[in-house]
């Protein structure tokens, strides 16, 4: 809805518009990462601001970020400190890579292994060993 020229939603509509149930953006308020422009008769109005902000919120979360996260990246007080908050992230990122990474190293071996169980596989059996020997995933992997 436009009122002079602005954009204005109702949290049906600014909701709607990003595929989101109104309880998400609600919550969102609740956490402090959105509130509305203003309100109309007890109803959120939200501008073109808040409709920037769902979209920051939610390439956010893409990234991995939690709504806390988020809050904190959104308070930052200056460019060294968003920078922080942002060099923390994409460390967990590529821990969650390298995780993945060997996840999808053991499972391409499950669907390549020529023996009909894989617990008769000698490498499968190599990397359960070093697991039990204390070894980390990476390190059992390497045994097999």
């Amino acid at each position: 809805m436009t009122s002079g020229g602005r954009v204005e939603y109702t949290i049906g509509e600014l909701a709607a518009r990003f595929g989101l149930a109104t309880h998400v953006l609600r919550h969102w308020e609740d956490v402090g990462l959105l509130s509305p422009a203003r309100r109309v008769a007890g109803r959120r109005v939200y501008g073109s601001a808040q409709v920037t902000r769902v979209a920051e919120i939610l390439l956010g979360k893409d990234a991995g970020f939690s709504l806390e996260q988020l809050r904190e990246l959104f308070a930052a007080p200056d460019q060294d400190r968003r920078r922080e908050v942002l060099r923390t992230q994409l460390a967990q990122v590529r821990q969650r890579i390298a995780r993945l990474t060997l996840s999808q190293t053991l499972l391409e071996h499950g669907l390549r292994c020529r023996h009909p169980d894989y617990q008769s596989c000698p490498r499968f059996e190599a990397m359960v060993l070093a697991r039990l020997d204390g070894a980390g995933p990476a390190e059992a992997l390497d045994h097999g």
